[in-house]
């Protein structure tokens, strides 16, 4: 029986749970299942979860381009997966693992371009997800204001809810170069804000943050007395060498960066991630850390993560996937009118699609796309601005195929998608979601009976 948890419709009476935090996350677009997901499109198409995901795995067929999932299918690096293996013993298994081995903290550090010592520290966490979380337990309290840019990392505000606090949303766009803007960020600072949330480079978008940007940000975490989160988590991978990486964490002892294994490296099934900051701020979060999950970020996946972190020669094999996927898809839109790259990526594994004059919603095109064995994720879950108008793609699968299918079906899942075929099926979807959000973005879907609110304007 397919898992009801994940793959059916939610399941019928109470949770059993009422906190405030828990309604509030479910309120909210950002949550698991209140966005247009995979579930859907498989719904949608008339496909068979349980052919598609036997055993209740998570990985599509072979035959299926994913450009969802957000992890590099260009890894893991062989190297990883050499040292993983080598590290399975019982030494390994029957006991709680440190946090982290020291060689896996030091390695962590150097990608940050900083050095351990008597002011900053490097923990190990489930994930940068974990990292986020953590640091935002630290220095939330409930009511409190966490700054994050729109569209976004859907994890930010989801993360933020359950700590207690109220996401404050700046947008990001073409008038901010798709970059969190520092002058927009200090503008929406009030006594209650507690933290501010970067993500560098910007997902969906792949834009990197500039140096002097980063710097005021930093300035305004050190003038307001907050915390600025640095999530570098597709920072390793550079599609354009000239646009580098500058952690917050070089700048400010107010500031923490979190990135992990799972995107770049592609070892998401590692859960291995890292936040690193000011020794005493990381010693409070290994303490909540110990409450919730032990200290147990397992060592067979460290062994892995610590080779990964050293092969320079994988991620110069990836960046180049990357960067010749990206001129494939260029010269591919070229031919597909309506759709066009939101803005060119300059870091990461991913890009945005701006698919508004198409004359269908995103949400319409990815099951279009679903049908022609194409996975991709449609804006909804990255917030109200672009929400049917962006379409995010993975740039990092190996095989030729992958983009020559995409290229193959794209034009005709784009026609389809603006005949209306999925439109009726698409809104009710919305509809049986129960958030605010969903209801207009239905409303959008059945063909725009209701006027977009500023929020939801092309990207």
């Amino acid at each position: 029986m397919t898992n009801v948890l994940t793959w059916a419709a939610d399941p019928p009476g109470e949770t059993g749970a009422a906190s405030r935090r828990l309604q509030a996350l479910q309120r909210s677009h950002h949550a698991m299942w209140n966005y247009v997901t995979y579930r859907d499109a498989i719904a949608l198409v008339g496909l068979d979860a349980e052919e598609l995901y036997p055993e209740g795995t998570t990985r599509l067929p072979a035959e299926w381009a994913d450009l969802g999932w957000l992890t590099c299918f260009s890894g893991p690096p062989a190297s990883a997966v050499e040292a993983m293996r080598a590290a399975v013993a019982p030494a390994a298994l029957d006991l709680y693992a440190p946090d982290l081995i020291e060689p896996l903290r030091d390695a962590a550090a150097e990608v940050l371009g900083r050095e351990r010592d008597a002011t900053f520290e490097v923990i190990g966490t489930e994930g940068a997800q974990a990292g986020i979380a953590l640091a935002l337990l630290a220095c939330v309290d409930p009511g409190d204001e966490v700054i994050v840019g729109e569209p976004g990392y859907f994890h930010l505000p989801s993360a933020i809810l359950v700590a207690g606090g109220r996401p404050v949303t700046v947008r990001l766009g073409p008038e901010t170069g798709f970059r969190l803007d520092p002058d927009a960020v200090a503008a929406a600072i009030t006594p209650r804000t507690r933290a501010i949330c970067m993500v560098d480079p910007v997902n969906p978008y792949g834009t990197a943050a500039r140096e002097d940007e980063v710097a005021a940000l930093a300035a305004l975490a050190e003038r307001h007395g907050v915390l600025l989160v640095d999530d570098v988590t597709h920072g390793p991978l550079a599609i354009d060498p000239d646009a580098p990486l500058h952690p917050a964490v070089g700048l400010s002892e107010r500031a923490v960066a979190t990135f992990s294994v799972s995107h770049c490296y592609g070892m998401a099934g590692a859960r291995i991630g890292f936040l690193a900051g000011p020794r005493g701020l990381m010693r409070a979060c290994l303490q909540l850390k110990a409450a919730l999950t032990r200290l147990n970020t397992n060592i067979v996946s460290q062994r892995g993560a610590l080779a990964a972190l050293r092969d320079d020669d994988y991620l110069a094999r990836a960046e180049g996937v990357v960067r010749a996927n990206l001129e494939h898809l260029v010269e591919t839109l070229r031919d597909v009118p309506g759709v066009e790259l939101a803005v060119r990526p300059e870091r990461g594994l991913a890009c945005a699609l701006d698919v508004s004059a198409s004359g269908a919603t995103a949400q319409e095109l990815m099951v279009a796309l679903f049908a022609r064995r194409v996975a991709v994720y449609p804006g909804d879950g990255l917030g109200e601005r672009g929400a049917a108008d962006t379409v995010r793609l993975n740039l990092s699968n190996p095989e030729p195929w992958v983009m020559a299918h995409v290229r193959a079906v794209l034009g005709e899942a784009v026609a389809e998608a603006a005949s209306g075929r999925w439109r009726e099926p698409v809104a009710a979807m919305l509809d049986g979601k129960g958030t605010e959000r969903a209801a207009r973005l239905a409303a959008r879907v059945r063909g725009g009976r209701l006027e977009r609110s500023p929020e939801e304007e092309r990207p």
